[in-house]
């Protein structure tokens, strides 16, 4: 059976080993490509696995996935790891029987793997990691917190101390950029810390930031130093009114774009208290005198007279009272004459009165406006007339001067309290709006689409140089039929080593003149009537 006789199958065994290589190679590169282009296809969208990981557990974490054949990806600048969908709960199943991530926070689960035999000490510091663990746990949940560690000092409590130890607490916190903690919410975490432990006060309780600052002194009082969130937001809330009055009162009179205002508020929030008493005598006839207490004490004694006289029968006698009261001096004479004893008489009258007294207590409020300074900057008056072209024209004293008024008035403007108002007139500078066009290859959504697609298109070029380099010449030279032979068999030997002769070929030369054509060239140019109906006849048909 000869080449011409045999098919397909029979052609392509007839081709070279070197054709029959390239033909193979090419299709298994073919399958290959087509296996990856299905796997990658199947592998779907990717999820994330693990995020805000450490260094040290995102590569412990790829190691695992990659000793269980699971595709991964970075994001975030390696502190997220990314898994196919369909794989992320596996993953993380096998992950944490694995025990990672290691950084992860614990609690009371430290508990459930308690050993048998161990010490007591052991088991307090577990107790301990697991409490500082829960702690961790309830800080991370508010919104504004990052990260939070929270360190115990648990002393050991023994009944044969006379004082026993107080246990304390310290609590570090990372907040999120550009979110802070106002002073509730640090007393929360202060409280929530004390709370948990048994007998700590939450004046054992220290609170920093991520700089370092203590935060739970600012709600010490007398320990405060500077302005703490509320305070901040209470002056920004006061500014900020005072500037939406101001740009709501002008805005209508000199336009939406030409006026731009602020306001500065200087804000007192010292706290004084003053006690004051007051006491009013009561004078004048007229005054209501009030006795409060009143005491007389009054003593009186005598002394027994001695004897006088010229002793005998008279001076023994007892004395005879008197017959009527002698008073004064003469009394007295009496008394010495008769020899009488001395008499003494004290009396003490205190009266204590009710005296008016006024108590006053003052308590400065705090959050007390010192001064206010506004600033307002208005441009100048745009006029058009009726061809369309715009003019701009400063504005006079008398309109600033209203303008300033306003201000004032919007303000509550005080002269006692030292504010000042500024309004000044200058032109603003429109600048133009450039917008710098992104090439479209370096959009993030084109450039999205390419990292997209271009494991598919390369996937696809590949094999597109695989068919046309290799697999395609070879199915070409097997698909081809082979020349036909001609009469002479000796054209149709394969081994004949002598060429066979090339056949002659004549070149037949065309006449430079035909005398038959140029007859009847002449016969047409001297009788063309004649001509048209020769023609004429050969057209339709007719015989001559």
């Amino acid at each position: 059976m000869t080449a011409q006789d045999a098919g397909f199958g029979g052609r392509l065994a007839a081709l070279p080993a070197k054709a029959k290589f390239s033909m193979g190679l090419g299709i298994a590169a073919l399958m290959a490509v087509v296996v990856a282009m299905t796997m990658w296809s199947s592998q779907g969208d990717y999820k994330v696995l693990y995020a805000n990981l450490s260094d040290k557990d995102g590569g412990a974490i790829i190691a695992q996935l990659s000793q269980m054949n699971i595709p991964y990806r970075h994001a975030d600048g390696g502190s997220a790891i990314l898994v196919p969908a369909g794989k992320v709960h596996d993953a993380r199943l096998k992950l944490a029987t694995a025990g990672l991530p290691k950084g992860s926070v614990v609690g009371f689960e430290l508990m459930d793997g308690a050993r048998f035999g161990q010490t007591q000490f052991q088991e307090r510091l577990t107790f301990q990691r697991g409490l500082e663990g829960e702690l961790t746990r309830s800080i991370n949940a508010m919104a504004a917190v990052q990260n939070a560690r929270v360190h115990l000092a648990l002393p050991n409590q023994n009944g044969f101390f006379r004082e026993q130890q107080k246990p304390s607490a310290s609590v570090m916190l990372s907040l999120h950029p550009g979110r802070t903690l106002d002073r509730a919410q640090i007393a929360g975490i202060v409280h929530l810390v004390a709370s948990s432990v048994p007998e700590m006060t939450p004046k054992s309780v220290s609170v920093l930031d991520q700089t370092g600052a203590l935060l739970s002194g600012a709600a010490d009082g007398a320990g405060s130093m500077g302005l703490d969130a509320q305070q901040l937001q209470y002056v920004n809330q006061i500014e900020t009114g005072f500037s939406k009055r101001i740009m709501e009162l002008l805005e209508p009179v000199v336009g939406r774009e030409n006026l731009r205002a602020t306001v500065t508020a200087e804000v007192d929030f010292s706290q004084s208290e003053a006690t004051s008493e007051e006491f009013k005598p009561n004078q004048g006839d007229q005054a209501q005198v009030a006795i409060r207490s009143q005491q007389t004490n009054e003593q009186g004694g005598s002394t027994p007279a001695g004897a006088t006289g010229i002793p005998g029968a008279a001076s023994n006698q007892p004395q005879q009272p008197a017959t009527a009261p002698i008073t004064g001096a003469a009394g007295a004479l009496q008394t010495a004459q008769t020899g009488g004893g001395a008499t003494n008489t004290r009396r003490e009258a205190v009266t204590n009165y009710e005296v008016d007294k006024t108590v006053r207590v003052t308590r400065n409020a705090t959050g007390t406006v010192k001064r206010l300074n506004a600033a307002v900057v208005v441009n100048h008056k745009s006029n058009t007339d009726a061809k369309g072209k715009t003019t701009v024209t400063p504005m006079s004293k008398e309109e600033l001067e209203k303008l300033e008024a306003l201000v004032k008035e919007s303000i509550g403007f005080k002269t006692d309290r030292g504010d000042s108002v500024k309004v000044i007139n200058a032109p603003f500078k429109v600048e133009p709006n450039t917008q710098v066009e992104v090439p479209l290859w370096k959009q993030p959504e084109v450039i999205d689409i390419l990292r997209a697609a271009a494991v598919p298109l390369g996937l696809a070029v590949v094999g597109l140089v695989v068919f046309f380099g290799l697999v395609r010449p070879a199915l070409k030279a097997a698909l081809e039929p082979p020349p036909a032979s001609t009469g002479n068999n000796l054209d149709a030997v394969v081994a004949d080593p002598e060429p066979l002769p090339e056949p002659e070929m004549q070149v037949l030369e065309a006449p430079k003149t035909n005398p038959q054509l140029e007859q009847a060239r002449a016969l047409a140019k001297d009788n063309p009537a004649a001509v048209a109906g020769i023609v004429r006849e050969w057209v339709s048909g007719e015989a001559a």
